[in-house]
């Protein structure tokens, strides 16, 4: 008969096990390995040795506040020759004598979080338990080492903004192995509102990193829960700060947490997104940052954006459709056993609170697979992301005796799709992950599949007047500058024309804010065949007191031909750029010794800058702390 190993004390192994787990950026005082992959506790017996075949030990392991053998979230095991790495099993891997090398490994099923680990009769253990993409049978798995230092393990990164004809890289410190991060992120699992509700199949379905994203894409915001961030899309930050301020999601998580879940104000797309992903990546889940440039807000779900312009080609605000001049979401990596083969990879979750799915605030997972194939009958929420890329524009002019009429216009929506590329700081475009090349067959089958009739009836209209909005390469933040509208007479005929040239500053969700300045021609003649070029003067006294911290200005050229009747509409977001701050470290980086480093920045305004300070902060640089600089 087997005796039971009597146990004076255990070694955990912490800095073995966590680097052997890729964890030990979290620190190595405490136990955090991933599931399906075995660790090692070292075993001090107080009396007798071990001996094969003549040594027992019974194990129990459980997580959550009602642990079950049905929910998976208990599990009891003895010793056996060898690891078993389809379930909880534990084997003795040194030889006989008084210390005891004991290996333990859960299933890649295993749900994710705090566990409880029991030896023999008395002596408790603590660990976390996380997703494991370095393992083959976790559906999370990434077979690319490459990817994977990216992807989950990269504490920085860069978020693209600005427009999609210049997209601006923003660095952003994810921070995802900070002190105390991977707390705040178990306990956004434990306040969300399905686990207050039924803890013991909460902790259950933790397993599942479906789950745990739709949980997450719920709790980033605060909508219907205790969640981390509170947004606001207006230029009032009272109570908060500007999301603009924000350079990482360290802070934000640790303000949150050590504020009794009170929710952080305030974030906007890329601040959810952001905060998204260190949530995603400290939990073991590969996750990136996305931009969709002019990224539509259907409301109502017939994947078209009405948008009216009055007499003078400007925005009136008539619908709750909208086009964001860009719109940040993350894609989670995991296969999707729930759906047919085809669909596993990358998945959209978007934790921006834009229209509620099953009741919340949430969105996704959904394949972009599903989202390329037009296939809306997907879970989660794919019709509200093919219309964010693939929504068709209508444009009405709102004339002042209230009558409307369709006028010509061409706004596409869903561009230049931008994620940071693997390993380096270049943009890589992934447009062609969510859609097919424009007019192909297969993009015909997709909207087919989608009922996108109004793509599928679009005829492209060969306008004999063609109007654009160009832009000059002196155009910079702080200049007087010109901006032009292109107008081009392709039919045989004379024609008289009015051009409406104006510009509003505006936000990158699409609030139009003030004048900046405005032309009306009202008899712009054109030759058969000929170009026009009318200039319009951008003074920075005049934009200057209008822009909004997003820096943009909306430029809308209306023609009316007053022979036709028809209306032809250009518009085009334009980004003024703040300067460049230039980093240069002085001397020799030497790892664990203090480095300094000079920050400049040149003004390119024509008034001095007041009051100014720098804020730093990076991974591993900073103590985990943001360093202000006055």
């Amino acid at each position: 008969m087997a005796h039971a190993l009597d146990i004076a004390r255990w070694d955990l192994e912490c800095e073995f096990n966590n680097t052997d787990h890729r964890t030990e950026l979290n620190g190595v005082e405490r136990l955090i390995v991933r599931r399906g992959q075995s660790f090692t506790i070292n075993l001090h017996l107080r009396s007798g040795v071990y001996q094969p075949g003549g040594s027992a030990l019974d194990l129990t392991v459980e997580t959550g506040p009602q642990p079950s053998d049905q929910y998976g979230t208990q599990a009891s095991f003895g010793l056996t020759d060898q690891i078993d790495t389809s379930r909880w099993s534990a084997a003795i891997t040194s030889p006989p004598g008084n210390m005891v090398s004991l290996s333990i490994c859960s299933p890649p099923d295993a749900p994710i979080g705090r566990w409880r680990l029991t030896l023999g009769q008395g002596g408790r253990v603590d660990f976390v338990l996380l997703y494991n993409p370095w393992c083959s049978g976790d559906v999370v798995y990434m077979d690319s080492e490459e990817k994977l230092r990216e992807y989950i393990l990269a504490q920085d990164g860069i978020i693209y903004r600005g427009g999609w004809k210049y997209p601006i890289p923003t660095p952003w410190n994810y921070g995802q192995f900070e002190d105390g991060i991977l707390n705040a992120c178990l306990r956004i699992l434990d306040m969300n509102p399905k686990c207050l509700r039924n803890p013991g199949k909460d902790a259950s379905g933790r397993r599942n990193p479906i789950y745990v994203s739709r949980v997450l894409s719920a709790m980033v915001n605060c909508n219907d829960d205790k969640g981390v961030l509170q947004g606001r899309w207006t230029d009032d930050y009272d109570g908060g700060v500007s999301p603009l301020s924000w350079k990482g999601s360290v802070e934000i998580l640790r303000n949150w947490d050590t504020n009794a879940c009170q929710p952080v104000r305030f974030g906007q797309c890329w601040v959810f997104a952001a905060v998204a992903c260190s949530v995603s990546r400290a939990l073991g889940i590969p996750c990136r940052l996305v931009t969709n440039y002019n990224s539509a807000h259907d409301t109502n779900s017939n994947l078209v954006i009405e948008r009216y312009v009055d007499e003078n080609g400007q925005l009136v605000q008539k619908s709750r459709d909208m086009i964001w001049n860009y719109h940040c979401w993350v894609e989670n990596w995991m296969t999707r056993p729930d759906l047919k083969p085809g669909f596993d990879g990358w998945q959209v979750m978007d934790p921006t609170p834009q229209e509620k799915s099953e009741g919340v605030y949430c969105c996704g997972p959904i394949p972009l697979k599903a989202i390329k194939e037009g296939e809306l009958t997907d879970k989660y929420d794919a019709p509200f992301v093919f219309a964010e890329v693939n929504a068709d524009v209508h444009t009405f002019m709102k004339r002042k005796d209230g009558s409307t009429k369709k006028i010509i216009s061409s706004v596409h929506v869903g561009l230049k799709i931008s994620t940071k590329s693997v390993g380096s700081d270049r943009r890589e475009d992934i447009t062609h992950l969510y859609k097919y090349p424009e007019g192909s067959d297969e993009e015909r089958e997709a909207f087919t599949k989608a009922n996108h009739q109004n793509k599928l009836l679009q005829q492209q209209d060969n306008a004999g007047l063609l109007i654009v909005i160009k832009v000059s390469t002196e155009m910079r933040k702080g200049c007087d500058f010109d901006v032009f509208a292109v107008i081009t007479n392709n039919t045989p005929n004379e024609k008289k024309c009015r051009l409406v040239f104006g510009s509003r500053a505006v936000s990158y969700n699409g609030i139009l804010g003030e004048n900046c300045g405005f032309k009306d021609l009202l008899n712009v003649q054109l030759a058969p065949g000929e170009e026009k070029r009318v200039a319009l003067r951008m003074n920075y006294s005049k934009y200057a007191e209008n822009l909004t911290e997003d820096n943009l200005i909306r430029l809308a050229a209306l023609l009316l031909d007053y022979g036709t009747q028809e209306a032809y509409l250009a518009v085009r977001n334009v980004v003024l750029v703040n300067p460049e701050i230039k980093v240069r470290i002085l001397g020799e980086p030497k790892e664990n010794r203090k480095l300094a480093a000079e920050i400049t920045l040149q003004n390119p305004l024509p008034v001095p800058l007041q009051n100014c300070c720098f804020t730093v902060e990076g991974s591993n640089l900073t103590g985990g702390q943001v360093i202000t600089e006055r």
